[in-house]
């Protein structure tokens, strides 16, 4: 009788942090592609772009106009997905149509005054300064009386939701607490509760002693492709010590955390020499002014290539209608990344 195997056939992962589960198909990354290939996107672009709204000196879509920033520059998005004037209020017509308001603020991070530096082109000292702004923004916003949780987040790539090529990441906090994040706050409370440990701590200590699925790791942090990965190439930065929020972190683990989320997007831009596309976000503690010790800071990556700068993995059909699923397992795609040098590409030519 055959044994079952975890590399070779298909079964269902869970997701300790949500509670979800993702079907993992093996023997699938075998069969030929007959499927869409799209162009690869060029990345090459200019310091200063005259025509980019989030340049330095540069004119907004709202007449305002960019300070000559020379590092790390935050406003208020200027089309905001959440506004400050939302008035409180709701609809309910029995239990089957309820909405409610939801206030918010939404802010632009750029990056760096120049064009043409993503962060695994910057350096750590430049990367810091985004993490610094950070701190300081999820402190100030955290502090408004009616938000409940800011969600710090990144979008590369115009394939990826990236509305302009500038070097940008964005806030958007919110009154209520959003869906993944609160299924995760569920999760590790209840794991906390029963093991007075935070979930990520105990599964970050297994996962260091497998070392499979371990990309990068330096004193603070580690990097790796959790054990439920969907997306093909899915990571995760997670702290060594169990932080409730980015204010936990001094300037060195600030510092420790630049070079990481540069290690890992280095990895990601050699995979396949291309300025690699992703969604990646941090999750943290709400800031409702309540404790949180079950909340384990840590920072998400979702990248849709799959076999090449010019394959994406979509979310369709079964994935839609029933289950994720994915076909390299998380443990090849850890050994792929791993193997690749730690230099840009871009540094070698």
């Amino acid at each position: 009788m055959t044994k079952f195997s975890l590399p070779d056939h298909p079964h269902r992962r869970f997701n300790a942090l949500t509670g979800d589960w993702v079907l993992v198909s093996p023997h699938r990354a075998k069969r030929p592609w007959q499927g869409q290939v799209e162009k690869a996107q060029n990345d090459s672009r200019p310091a200063y772009d005259p025509k980019c709204y989030l340049c330095p000196g540069n004119e907004r879509s709202n007449g305002d106009t960019n300070p000559d920033y020379p590092g790390t520059y935050t406003f208020v998005n200027d089309f905001s997905a959440l506004m400050q004037s939302t008035p409180d209020g709701g609809f309910t017509d029995g239990e089957l149509f309820v909405a409610e308001s939801e206030r918010g603020i939404c802010k632009v991070i750029c990056f760096s005054p120049r064009h043409d530096l993503t962060i695994p082109e910057m350096e750590v000292e430049q990367i810091k300064g985004v993490i610094d702004v950070w701190q300081e923004e999820y402190r100030t916003i955290g502090q408004v009386d009616f938000i409940n949780y800011v969600q710090i987040f990144e979008n590369k790539g115009a394939i990826n939701g990236c509305s302009n090529p500038h070097p940008h990441g964005q806030i958007w906090a919110s009154k209520s607490i959003p869906v993944e994040p609160a299924k995760e706050d569920k999760r590790q409370k209840e794991y906390f509760e029963r093991h007075a440990t935070t979930l990520l701590s105990d599964y970050l200590e297994k996962e260091i002693a497998s070392g499979v699925r371990i990309l990068s790791q330096n004193e603070h942090f580690v990097a790796l492709i959790p054990f439920w990965a969907t997306w093909p190439f899915e990571a995760m930065i997670i702290s060594r010590k169990p932080a409730q929020n980015i204010l936990a972190f001094d300037d060195s683990e600030r510092r420790a955390l630049a070079a990481m989320y540069k290690n890992l997007t280095v990895m990601y831009d050699n995979l396949f020499e291309v300025s690699f596309p992703y969604s990646a976000g941090i999750h943290q503690s709400p800031t409702n002014g309540k404790d949180y010790p079950w909340w384990h800071f840590h920072m998400h990556f979702y990248p849709p290539l799959l076999r090449s700068a010019t394959i994406r993995k979509f979310m369709v059909g079964y994935e839609q209608l029933a289950t994720p699923q994915r076909d390299v397992t998380p443990e090849t795609s850890a050994a792929l990344l791993r193997s690749l040098p730690t230099a840009h590409y871009k540094k070698s030519v």
